[in-house]
């Protein structure tokens, strides 16, 4: 098939969507399909407010239209709600065109953490972007059974996975500081609850890999804690490797695709038994998920690494992109229209 994926999230930008997508890309090719990929890259941009690393595509109508009329797909699927989704969501809708989404990102949590917004308000206006889409993509069954209640349409689910033959027990960076060694991956920033961490008076060290708004005021205000900055994605697996429990005290992800790469490297998680972990992490075998953090962290360190790295393998991006080719829709309910009506071929002799 002719598959055109919209995306507002898209490289440089590092996080769970872009690792999604990208790997989905991959798996979709591999098995032979032809994928175009819309973002924001050669647009005109501007910064996100509180997120200046993240670049937003200014009146990206003209060009997301003129992709998808070039590209002739015969699903769209549109991966988030910024301008590029608004973009691709008008365009289907004003040319009779059926199209899926996905919903990656607690936004209403998140707008509430950082703004104050009331939940009902945000949510009211996702249940308007997603409501025409044939099928709204989530990646856990509790996801589904929230989205459901809070009144959205034609929710499905679609996992994650992880490269287990990249993300998996091996070599470490050189490890010169106290044990246990405790890690968090992840966006600094007030709605993934870092602090939860980073305030816990734990024996042993604290490492924190990634960026955010919020680094530069946490350095300070934790001065025993390392923050290593970003890492590129092709060089976790060592960072993972060196820790004795992922720590996730994030309460508003809707998956954590870190929690999967942190347990196929036999790394056992800690996390709060919310949405996210509770669907990802096997209590008692992969990680512990508990309300006291402190009380995980501690019972993590007790789990065989073994049997964490055993629970990951569940998780394949093969058998992930087999559920997204399935919630799929054609753009039309017809045999295929072409969306532009090309000139017919010259007769031949």
């Amino acid at each position: 098939m002719r598959i055109a994926i919209v995306t507002d999230a898209w490289e440089p930008q590092v996080n769970g969507v872009v690792n999604t997508l990208k790997a989905t890309r991959k798996q979709l090719r591999a098995h032979g399909h032809a994928v175009l990929m819309v973002t924001p890259e050669n647009m005109r941009s501007y910064s996100c407010p509180t997120y200046p690393e993240i670049r937003l595509a200014y009146k990206p109508y003209a060009k997301v239209a003129a992709a998808l009329e070039d590209f002739d797909p015969d699903c769209i699927h549109i991966a988030t709600e910024g301008p590029m989704g608004l973009a691709a969501r008008r365009f289907c809708i004003n040319r009779g065109l059926d199209f899926t989404t996905a919903y990656h990102t607690r936004f209403p949590e998140y707008l509430r953490t950082r703004f104050h917004l009331p939940l009902a308000l945000t949510y009211r206006w996702l249940k308007w972007f997603h409501r025409p889409a044939k099928a709204v993509m989530v990646p856990t069954p509790r996801m589904q059974d929230a989205l459901e209640k809070s009144g959205f349409k034609n929710v499905v689910q679609w996992s994650r996975g992880v490269d287990t033959d990249y993300f998996r027990p091996g070599q470490h960076e050189e490890v010169t500081h106290e044990r246990p060694l405790y890690l968090y991956v992840g966006r600094i920033a007030v709605e993934k609850n870092i602090e939860a961490f980073l305030q816990m008076e734990l024996p042993g060290a604290k490492w924190v890999i990634g960026d955010g708004p919020m680094r530069e005021e946490l350095e300070k205000k934790y001065p025993d804690v390392h923050f290593l900055g970003a890492k590129p994605h092709d060089a976790l697996p060592a960072y993972y490797n060196c820790a004795d429990v992922f720590v996730f005290p994030s309460r508003t992800d809707t998956f954590g695709l870190v929690l999967v790469e942190a347990m196929a490297c036999g790394v056992p998680v800690a996390a709060y038994p919310v949405e996210g972990p509770i669907d990802v992490v096997a209590q008692g075998k992969s990680g512990v998920l508990h309300e006291d953090l402190m009380r995980a962290c501690f019972e993590a360190l007790n789990l065989k690494r073994s049997v964490v790295r055993e629970h990951a393998l569940h998780y394949s991006w093969s058998a992930a992109t087999q559920q997204f080719l399935a919630h799929l829709h054609p753009v039309r309910k017809t045999d295929h229209i072409p969306m532009v009506r090309r000139p017919a071929p010259k007769p031949t002799a």
